[in-house]
């Protein structure tokens, strides 16, 4: 941690240019965070100037939370869980359609110690991004396997790749 940061340096230096270079470009951002629970927008936040980015957060840990305020199709989630591509995937568009944001990242993930199982253990952490005006582009969207041996690391790493994919 830095002194004058609550996060490790790491993720304070990521958030830090998520902020400078998309404020450069007049872009405005939005979260929709399911294990990573508010992380990245805190990351953001801690960042002098980040009202001039992040536009709004949303911090949708439970099923109802997805489907109530982002409007992830039960179906979605019935069919191929949260912690998948078609479940971020909608968590991002339905942040996009909820905000003013011109971009929107989505998280969800298994970041234990306990909830994985064989086809999603522990680690597994799902993120999309998408933009304002490509609503029916490919989705970017990919799951990947954290290598974390505690919740904080999974926590940590995924906070990271959300920031990542918040670069312009």
């Amino acid at each position: 941690m830095t002194a004058h940061s609550l996060l490790p340096k790491d993720i304070d230096a990521l958030a830090k240019r998520v902020i400078e270079e998309n404020a450069k470009i007049g872009r405005k951002v939005a979260l929709a965070e399911s294990c990573t629970g508010g992380l990245v927008s805190a990351a953001l936040t801690e960042i002098p100037g980040s009202s001039g980015v992040l536009e709004r957060g949303f911090v949708t840990y439970s099923n109802e939370a997805k489907i109530d305020l982002l409007g992830v199709p039960q179906d979605i989630i019935e069919t191929f869980g949260a912690v998948s591509v078609a479940c971020v995937w909608a968590m991002a568009q339905g942040a996009l359609k909820k905000s003013e944001a011109d971009v929107a990242v989505a998280i969800s993930g298994v970041a234990g110690p306990d909830g994985g199982t064989e086809l999603k253990p522990v680690g597994t952490v799902v993120f999309a991004q998408a933009k304002r005006g490509e609503e029916d582009a490919e989705p970017v969207a990919e799951m990947r396997k954290l290598e974390g041996k505690t919740r904080a690391e999974v926590r940590r790493q995924a906070t990271l790749v959300a920031l990542e994919l918040l670069l312009p």
